[in-house]
């Protein structure tokens, strides 16, 4: 079975260490995508070569910035390359007043809960189930403080719960939901950003 992180950095500083590596690529690039965390970068570059963008040839950088703090700091530091961010909903009004020109996209509460959204229950434990985790998650919904909770919350916290769950999810997520079902904030950013010249 294939390793759904192979390419991306990995461990304690994987947070600092994935936005150093990106900041090598988006200093030369025509667009800056920001976006809050790894998994977003992952749910991103994991899209467009579905949609059949290739972000390296259309010259566009995914960048994570370490939360949404962060990205008001990179919104000054890019000043020739157009932007566009995305961000949480909790995290919105740190953004939008900034400068994206091609917009802000907006989870509705994050990428995980749209991801879950999309696919709907049944197709995410699936993709639990074909890499092995349907089981753990089983342990989760009969724990006393999620015990009778609805799936998609549940689901949420177990996507979170795990070392390195949430990144690998962002990937397999993104590859399982049909093209026509893809969270709104996500197929819309790369819309934008594909049809700009």
């Amino acid at each position: 079975m294939r390793d759904p992180l192979a390419g991306y950095v990995r461990g304690p500083a994987a947070a600092t260490e994935a936005t150093a590596v990106a900041l090598t690529r988006a200093s030369q690039a025509r667009i800056v995508v920001l976006v809050e965390g790894i998994s977003d970068q992952i749910a991103v570059e994991t899209l467009a070569p579905r949609l059949g963008l290739d972000l390296a040839a259309a010259d566009i950088a995914v960048l994570p910035t370490g939360g949404a703090h962060g990205i008001g700091r990179y919104l000054r530091r890019f000043p020739t390359a157009r932007l566009a961010v995305l961000c949480d909903a909790g995290e919105a009004h740190l953004v939008e007043h900034g400068l994206a020109q091609l917009g802000v996209f907006i989870c509705d509460h994050d990428l995980e809960d749209e991801l879950i959204r999309a696919a709907g229950t049944d197709l995410v434990q699936e993709v639990l189930a074909a890499h092995g985790d349907l089981a753990a998650f089983r342990i989760i919904q009969r724990q006393p403080a999620w015990r009778g909770k609805p799936e998609p919350a549940q689901l949420r916290r177990f996507l979170a719960a795990g070392s390195q769950r949430k990144l690998r999810y962002a990937r397999l997520l993104t590859e399982a939901i049909p093209l026509d079902r893809m969270p709104r904030p996500l197929a819309a950013l790369l819309d934008r950003v594909s049809t700009k010249d």
